[in-house]
């Protein structure tokens, strides 16, 4: 009875950071903090790529765990899952609170596209959105899906939290690689 009243806060904490995290990624595109004079978080889109590319890691370390039945070692493995997968978040809302946003395809770093950079990336411009589109939309809708397994988990909820993580685990994992593939991308753009 007791780890069901604990679920129940922590679903609605669950909540609470999800609506948190979409407001305040919805907002930074359109607010910018200026920082201190000699202050550029221009190191971090390398830092979130390789957080996301560690959070898939640990996210099949954590797989190959619970299929050999190491339930310990497969609860450390999501909790450091979890872990890449906050600092990223931190990181990511930071750098882009403080930062410009890079455009697929931007040379000479003017935030505008123009004729010849634009046809320089056309082929490659709709599968970088691509990519990046389905990795933005399925990093929001599964945030809430992924807290709420690993609450699942958490507090002994074990039948609720394998049938949850059927399916929450291939599209954290999808998330996880794209990050990293979308920073690849864009990567020769960045300023």
């Amino acid at each position: 009875m007791e780890n069901l009243k604990l679920a129940k806060k922590l679903n609605a904490a669950a909540w609470i950071i999800t609506v948190a995290v979409l407001v305040l990624v919805g907002m930074m595109r359109q607010v910018k903090i200026t920082l201190p004079d000699g202050w550029d978080l221009g190191f971090l889109p390398p830092a979130h790529a390789t957080l996301n590319a560690l959070t898939a890691v640990m996210l099949v370390v954590a797989y190959v765990f619970i299929r050999k039945k190491k339930i310990e070692a497969h609860r450390k493995s999501i909790y450091a899952a979890l872990t890449m997968s906050l600092l990223f978040l931190l990181s990511y809302v930071a750098y882009h609170f403080t930062s410009p946003e890079t455009l697929f395809g931007d040379l000479d770093h003017n935030g505008v596209l123009s004729p010849e950079e634009l046809g320089a990336v056309s082929n490659l411009r709709p599968v970088y959105l691509v990519l990046l589109l389905s990795h933005i939309g399925l990093a929001a809708v599964s945030l809430p899906f992924i807290l709420f397994t690993f609450i699942r988990g958490y507090t002994g909820q074990y039948a609720k939290h394998r049938k949850m993580a059927r399916w929450v685990f291939p599209v954290w994992l999808y998330v996880a690689v794209t990050g990293p593939i979308c920073y690849l991308m864009l990567m020769p753009y960045y300023p």
